[in-house]
């Protein structure tokens, strides 16, 4: 059973990293921790890939105060998404033309979202970035929508600032991702109660 959910957590990390390389050959925006990611990038001159692991281990940073245990799932996160996304984004020239972009978009939101499901469903942990919510949750007592939207409304804004690209992809993947997710989340086993972890924000 564990090795079946170990190897669930690998390709939903390994699709989700791939879905954030679609985003951004898409060029119509990206969620807001990759508008974060997408901006730190452009700044340092470090790959996209590598900013967003470099930025879930810094996040895990502040699991301390916050009192948040990471599991195998957590430190997958942190080296496998990114790597993925760099990878992707070799092999995904930049694209040209609306329809295709558009095309890109969809696919990326879509794949998102069944990746989502799978790392959700493996049960192994949350991310980095999740367990900043929980944690927030946690010490605030805040509904974990409030804390979650509040997080990822400051990540868009510093994003933003830093040259990263918020657009119409965007707003439709705050709209869709959730739909999405418990749509695929009936399609994959359920870890056991008590073991599944929030939706990744990367």
């Amino acid at each position: 059973m564990f090795m079946r959910r170990f190897i669930q957590l690998q390709i939903g990390l390994l699709l989700y990293g791939a879905s954030l390389a679609l985003m951004v050959r898409a060029d119509l925006g990206l969620n807001p921790w990759s508008v974060l990611h997408q901006g730190l990038s452009e700044r340092t001159g470090i790959s996209l890939g590598m900013i967003v692991n470099l930025v879930g281990l810094l996040v895990l940073l502040v699991w301390i105060p916050l009192r948040q245990k990471p599991g195998v799932g957590t430190i997958c996160n942190v080296l496998l998404i990114g790597t993925a996304a760099d990878v992707a984004l070799w092999a995904l020239p930049p694209i040209e033309g609306l329809a295709l972009r558009i095309a890109f978009l969809v696919a990326a939101i879509v794949l998102n979202g069944a990746a989502t499901a799978a790392y959700i469903g493996a049960g192994l942990g949350p991310g980095p970035r999740d367990g900043l919510t929980t944690g927030l949750v946690r010490i605030t007592g805040w509904r974990i929508g409030w804390a979650r939207t509040t997080i990822e409304v400051a990540v868009l804004a510093m994003g933003w600032l830093l040259g990263g690209m918020a657009g119409v992809g965007t707003v439709l993947y705050a709209l869709a991702n959730g739909p999405l997710v418990q749509w695929f989340m009936a399609r994959f086993e359920i870890a056991p109660k008590g073991e599944v972890s929030p939706a990744p924000s990367t």
